[in-house]
C-alpha cells in the first residue's frame, strides 16, 4: 500500500513531466472556472490572497491587477518555473511563488485574505488535512473558494467535507461547462482551528 508521500512524489513527478504542456492541456477548463468565480466575488486592493495548488499561475492573470498581494503554492518545480515565467513576463510585482505542499503550508494562522484551492482536492490523500491546512491560513471571516472534481465527488460529499472543516458555503456553483463543483466559502470566526 503506497504511503501519503510516495503518492505525492508520484503527482510531483507528474506535474514536472507534464508542466511544458499543462497551459495547453488546461487552461480553457481553468479559465472557464475563474471566470465563474470572479462573477460571484471580488478582489481587493488590500487583499493577500494565497493560491493552494497554483500550478503554472492561471488565477494570476485574473486578480493580480486588483489584489494587494498574491502567494502561490506548489509542490511541482515545473510548474512553478512556468508560473514564474508567466508572472515575469506579465511584468507583475506583487505575486510570490513558494514550492510547499499544501498539507504543511509555511504560513502562520490567520494570514489571507482569501484563499483559493482549485483543482486541489482530488490530488489530496487526506481530504480532511488538506482542508484544515488551508483554513488554517485564512483570517477570520475570510472567503475560501475550493473546486472538487465532479467524477471524484459527489455533491454531497464535496460539501460534506467544506462543511466538517468549519466552511459556510454561500454559493455553491455546478456549471455543466467544467468538471468540478465550485464552493465560495466564508470561514466563521467562531470557526476553530483543529
Amino acid at each position: 500500500m503506497p504511503t501519503a508521500w510516495s503518492e505525492k512524489r508520484g503527482i510531483i513527478r507528474h506535474y514536472d513531466k507534464t508542466a511544458d504542456i499543462y497551459d495547453s492541456l488546461y487552461r480553457e477548463e481553468q479559465e472557464q472556472k475563474i471566470k465563474q468565480i470572479l462573477r460571484h466575488m471580488a478582489v481587493h486592493d488590500s487583499d493577500l490572497i494565497l493560491d493552494a495548488g497554483c500550478g503554472t499561475g492561471f488565477l494570476f492573470e485574473h486578480v493580480y491587477k486588483q489584489a494587494g498581494h498574491l502567494v502561490g503554492v506548489d509542490l511541482s518545480k515545473g510548474l512553478l518555473r512556468i508560473a514564474l515565467a508567466h508572472v515575469k513576463q506579465a511584468g507583475t510585482r506583487n505575486v510570490s511563488l513558494v514550492r510547499a505542499d499544501v498539507d504543511y503550508l509555511p504560513f502562520k494562522e490567520r494570514v489571507f485574505d482569501k484563499v483559493f484551492a482549485l483543482t486541489v482536492l482530488q490530488d489530496s490523500s487526506d481530504l480532511n488535512m488538506t482542508l484544515k491546512e488551508i483554513t488554517r491560513t485564512t483570517k477570520n471571516d475570510s472567503t475560501l473558494v475550493v473546486t472538487g472534481l465532479k467524477k471524484v465527488f459527489t455533491a454531497e460529499r464535496f460539501k460534506q467535507a467544506l462543511t466538517e472543516e468549519g466552511l459556510e458555503i454561500n454559493i455553491l456553483l455546478t456549471p455543466e461547462q467544467v468538471k468540478d463543483f465550485i464552493a465560495i466559502c466564508r470561514r466563521h470566526v467562531e470557526a476553530k482551528i483543529k
